[in-house]
């Protein structure tokens, strides 16, 4: 049968063709020319309707054994290729040389302050709690005292998502949340999170972060917010830190303090790192020797009106920036430098 005869030619001339290729890819343009959808074999089946009826399954036969043999080859010089190139690469290794250790991640610093933070303040009672960041007007500003003209009300200062709805300001809403969920004291919470606000430059930022803690129970005072917070601080800072709670305003607590510590550069003497004073005293607490670190006070009655407690409940609240307290732990005096992903930067915080 002539076409048989046709396949065994091609099939010799395919064997020696493929003993002379050099590379794999030369053994795959050969494949394509021979064996390929309009190669030389597939233009030979085509003829398959020029042979008499009992013809065709002889030949068609012979066709996919011819194919069966010819794939089989080219498989196993391609296989001889993959077993020098291997031999080459492996000619190259030095097994003495060191290896490479992977690169290991970390977590972000900011987070290691937070997780801190939260790991000092469960310790002592609180409970930690989570939030929406989309929230209502009524949860970030009307529960927690504010007026309808407070400053932090108008569109400069927040992020508005529609009427009534805006971006939290700070994760105080998360305490009205917890009163209203408990009902009545004792609620012992903090809420760490990410808060937003219209503030850019070295000490800001439109996303930061904060924690912010609430404690109601029977017969809480000053004293007990002294306290908590001189207990966190020192385990946070160093036993060694001297602290100052000053009187300040802020709508949901009265009275209200700011809490100072010492500076962390110049141990609270206001002078440069050699030592010296002048003009030129420390840069970091600009010669004033302290450092303002958080917000706190006595609920508002008018807080515990509003979620639905006894007025004559008694409480405190406090809240602290993270990206500041994170600032002094690490001494990093651009805050940017926390969202720019540099892994020069970030790199130093690996355990």
């Amino acid at each position: 049968m002539k076409l048989i005869a046709e396949l065994d030619n091609l099939a010799d001339a395919f064997a020696a063709e493929l003993a002379g290729v050099a590379s794999a890819a030369e053994a795959e343009s050969l494949r394509n020319v021979r064996l390929g959808r309009k190669g030389d074999l597939a233009a030979l089946m085509n003829r398959l309707p020029e042979l008499p009826a009992e013809e065709r399954p002889a030949f068609g036969k012979a066709a996919n054994a011819v194919k069966e043999r010819l794939n089989r080859l080219l498989e196993d010089r391609l296989a001889a290729f993959r077993a020098e190139a291997e031999d080459a690469s492996l000619s190259r290794f030095d097994p003495t040389l060191p290896g490479r250790m992977p690169e290991r991640g970390s977590l972000h610093p900011i987070t290691l302050v937070m997780e801190e933070i939260c790991g000092i303040l469960n310790n002592l009672g609180f409970e930690t709690v989570y939030g929406p960041e989309v929230e209502t007007d009524f949860h970030n500003f009307g529960a927690l005292n504010f007026p309808d003209d407070h400053p932090a009300r108008d569109m400069q200062d927040t992020l508005f998502i529609a009427e009534g709805i805006v971006m939290r300001t700070h994760t105080s809403p998360m305490q009205v949340r917890a009163m209203l969920e408990r009902k009545k004291p004792p609620v012992a919470v903090i809420a760490p999170g990410k808060v937003y606000r219209r503030d850019y430059d070295l000490t800001h930022s439109p996303m930061f972060h904060q924690i912010e803690g609430l404690l109601v129970d029977e017969n809480i005072s000053l004293a007990h917010l002294r306290g908590v917070l001189t207990h966190f601080l020192r385990e946070f800072f160093g036993a060694d830190v001297k602290l100052r709670f000053r009187p300040s305003f802020f709508p949901f607590t009265e009275p209200s303090v700011e809490v100072d510590m010492s500076c962390l550069i110049c141990r609270g003497s206001g002078r440069r790192e050699d030592g010296k004073g002048g003009e030129d005293g420390c840069r970091v607490c600009k010669g004033t020797g302290w450092l303002e670190i958080l917000g706190a006070g006595m609920v508002d009655p008018a807080v515990f009106a509003a979620v639905g407690f006894d007025p004559a409940c008694a409480g405190f609240a406090f809240g602290l920036g993270v990206e500041r307290v994170a600032m002094l732990k690490y001494g990093i005096d651009d805050l940017r430098m926390f969202f720019e992903n540099d892994l020069r930067f970030l790199g130093q915080f690996v355990k």
